[in-house]
């Protein structure tokens, strides 16, 4: 959103060099008197003519570094593909979880997932990678499947390719860092309404004050009633607090404590049946190869049409409440002018509870094979729901030690930081199921009832309880060689233990030993030492620019995403396999032009992750399966004039498993990655006109998405195979109405383009992009 930016500071600045200049102007006639008295009798003086200069134009999208302090230099001299979406642009667009944030990069792909275990959060593909376990706040993991909001996010940072030596353990694709509002000596007040289709109401306010010379404190509120465009029933609302509370400011020694919370009560969307879209397929319309119906089934000839996209399949009891709580401790301390020490703290926890209710196969016929009869009417066509319920817990307490500093040595700088960690991260999963023998009454496919009744699952018993605790010690050195070539070489060591504490039901089995009903418990560890590390070479040509070469690796140990290990043979958390490990190998080049306002980057890079779990023509499952996705990346943002900002990033990916299952049903070998688009592309700019009124608009391209990596899909038709692809057009208008108050208006799918913004693994539901949309906000800072 357009927030307004200073505007107060601004008028008085103005104000008072207008005042100058009419002295100054007065003061003309008066001073060539007395120069032209004083040059008659002292012709050898003359002064020097003074020039002063301004740069009026303001880079609002474009920033200069990372907040993370790991990362010491400047992003133009950073040897990997790193993007920073400021809050400045996302304010813009009017995009409020981070999801939305990160559709201003390229290869990033969203994700429904399963039984709505990612159904409710961040479910993010990047790089041909699941990423949703490398998500971070201020270089802090963030656990749990949740979606989060932006309202206390300063700026989101994109690091792409692996990169252990950062953060540890984690995916190939890399991750994704939220960094945090923090009190600072400038006093302002900022707030925003919006209302919008789907019922959107929000509002938040972000206010900074000074308590004395050095100290200051910052509070940030959020409150959302939402429904969701086109969605009956869905609602999206949430409550946040954050606070920061900061002591020592401009002094050698700085404190921060801040809090964090925020509530969700959402009734949450189990999605929509893909029947009647482009590449729905079902046996009984269709041919089936495999002999069920080889003719074709009973309903052959007859057109599917697709279901309401509005139809809402669950019960209005659905909920998912969240709670979140992130309690911070930073003490910074100057050494000197060039060496800084600081000590984090944080304890965080989050809960999350939800019933959902998903939607499955539909049913056209009734009784079974040859005695299978269609139902003529598609009216009377049922899709089968399923009951799911989530009762989860995350906590993490942390303690990071870090030294930053800069160092002469033979000669040659050193930018050096280095640290060591300690983490504990936990999570439990309370197991719910439906009551035994009860069933969930399916729902008609056209005109579903949220007045059916609805089983809710129940607690069983059964639990998962995981933990990892892990000690690290890195260090990064930036080494100059001389004005035109740096040498990055980074390297991370770390010990973890994960334990995993699994409680089970006895179910019926023959012979029975055990009472049915009976709490089984049974516990699995492992422990290992990770090493992971990055090397670059980076060489400017001109002060402005780099080329550079990269090599980085990372490592993901058994139930390292989840804390969940398995001692079933041939599963990738069987604490007796390796770790996955992951490499990028990148060149490319940054530039930061237009008076260093505008920066261009591009990047060809090959990333490879090895040690999964695949099949060997015996039907063995072994651990050498290995994925590889190997591209180009363009990325350009900033400010071409002082009016026209813009953000666009473009991504060329080829996908691969190299090693996959070479036997089974299930043939990967040779096959795409699933959830990796070969082409994405993404544009946002505005332009602000003499009158004040801004301009902005934007175009989001996904290619075509497949949901398997099977190779013979075309073989055994299961439904949609793929997200077909689709362009989006957005645009936003804002205007100053006072100096203190902007109107923003935002259109989302201009075009109103008919397009799945996400597909489960089994191609029977998806989540349907946002149609035509608006929100219209009230921004205001004084």
């Amino acid at each position: 959103m357009a927030f307004i930016t200073a505007k107060k500071h601004q008028q008085v600045a103005r104000f008072n060099t207008t005042l100058l200049a009419s002295a100054f102007a007065l003061a003309l006639p008066a001073t060539a008197t007395a120069d032209q008295q004083d040059a008659a009798s002292k012709n050898d003086t003359q002064l020097d003519a003074v020039v002063v200069t301004a740069d009026a134009v303001e880079a609002k999208y474009k920033a200069e570094k990372a907040s993370s302090t790991k990362l010491t230099q400047p992003l133009v001299n950073t040897p990997q593909t790193l993007v920073v979406v400021k809050k400045e642009l996302f304010q813009q667009q009017a995009a409020t979880t981070l999801s939305d944030t990160l559709r201003n990069t390229p290869g990033i792909t969203m994700l429904m997932g399963e039984n709505g275990n990612t159904a409710t959060g961040d479910s993010i593909f990047m790089r041909g990678f699941d990423t949703q376990g490398s998500i971070f706040v201020d270089g802090i993991r963030d656990l749990g499947t949740i979606s989060r909001d932006t309202f206390n996010t300063e700026q989101v940072e994109i690091a792409k390719g692996p990169a252990g030596a950062d953060n540890g353990r984690g995916s190939s694709s890399g991750y994704i860092n939220l960094s945090s509002k923090q009190a600072t000596q400038e006093e302002f007040t900022t707030g925003n309404l919006t209302l919008g289709s789907g019922s959107h109401k929000r509002a938040t306010v972000d206010l900074n004050r000074q308590l004395s010379d050095t100290s200051a404190i910052r509070v940030n509120l959020l409150k959302q009633d939402s429904g969701v465009v086109d969605r009956d029933e869905v609602e999206d609302n949430k409550t946040g607090i954050a606070t920061s509370f900061a002591l020592g400011l401009g002094t050698a020694t700085r404190t921060y404590l801040n809090l964090f919370y925020v509530d969700q009560t959402n009734l949450p969307d189990g999605g929509i049946p893909t029947v009647g879209l482009e590449g729905y397929y079902n046996a009984a319309f269709d041919a089936d190869p495999s002999g069920t119906f080889p003719n074709g089934g009973p309903n052959a000839g007859k057109t599917l049409a697709p279901v309401d996209s509005s139809n809402f399949y669950g019960s209005k009891n659905d909920f998912d409440d969240v709670k979140a709580t992130m309690v911070t401790a930073k003490i910074e301390h100057d050494l000197s002018d060039k060496t800084t020490i600081r000590n984090t703290s944080r304890f965080g926890q989050s809960s999350q509870d939800y019933v959902l209710t998903g939607v499955n196969a539909i049913t056209t016929t009734t009784g079974t094979g040859a005695d299978a009869v269609a139902i003529a009417d598609p009216a009377n066509w049922t899709i089968a729901r399923s009951r799911q319920g989530k009762d989860q817990q995350n906590q993490i307490l942390t303690n990071q030690t870090q030294l930053n500093s800069s160092v002469e040595v033979a000669g040659l700088t050193h930018d050096i930081s280095s640290g060591i960690e300690f983490i504990y991260e936990s999570q439990r999963n309370n197991t719910l199921a439906l009551p035994t023998g009860s069933t969930q009454v399916a729902a008609n496919l056209y005109n579903p009832s949220t007045d059916d009744i609805f089983v809710n699952p129940v607690h069983t018993g059964a639990s998962t309880d995981g933990s990892t605790l892990t000690s690290g010690i890195y260090l990064l050195d930036t080494i100059h060689l001389n004005e035109q070539w740096q040498f990055n070489a980074s390297a991370r060591f770390e010990h973890y233990k994960t334990e995993t504490d699994i409680v089970t039901i006895q179910g019926t089995a023959t012979p029975q030993i055990i009472p049915v009903g009976t709490k089984l418990g049974s516990s699995v560890e492992a422990s290992d030492n990770l090493a992971s590390y990055k090397l670059g070479a980076l060489y400017k040509p001109a002060s402005n620019g780099s080329v550079y070469l990269s090599y980085a690796t990372s490592q993901l140990p058994p139930g390292g995403s989840n804390f969940t290990l398995s001692e079933t043979a041939g599963n990738i958390n069987n604490p007796n396999l390796d770790p996955q490990k992951g490499t990028n190998l990148e060149l490319g080049t940054k530039w930061d032009l237009l008076n260093e306002k505008l920066a261009l980057t591009a990047a060809v890079f090959k990333s490879t992750n090895e040690n999964e779990i695949a099949t060997d023509p015996d039907g063995t499952a072994v651990q050498v399966g290995e994925r590889e996705v190997q591209g180009v990346e363009l990325g350009l943002v900033g400010a071409i004039t002082s009016a026209w900002q813009i953000s666009a990033g473009a991504a060329y990916m080829d996908s691969e498993i190299t090693r996959g299952n070479r036997s089974g049903t299930n043939l990967t070998d040779g096959g795409v990655i699933q959830w990796t688009p070969e082409v994405t592309f993404t544009l946002w700019n505005s332009y602000e006109l003499p009158v004040g009124l801004t301009l902005g608009g934007g175009v989001r391209y996904v290619d075509t998405v497949s949901r398997s990596s099977s190779t013979i899909l075309n073989l055994a038709k299961t439904s949609v195979v793929e997200v077909p692809e689709y362009w989006v057009v957005d645009a936003m208008a804002s205007y100053p109405v006072t100096p203190y108050v902007d109107v923003q208006l935002n259109v989302y799918n201009l075009l109103d383009e008919d397009y799945m913004s996400a597909l489960n693994n089994g191609g029977s539901r998806y989540y349907l992009g946002t149609p035509r949309s608006f929100r219209l906000g009230v921004n205001v800072q004084f």
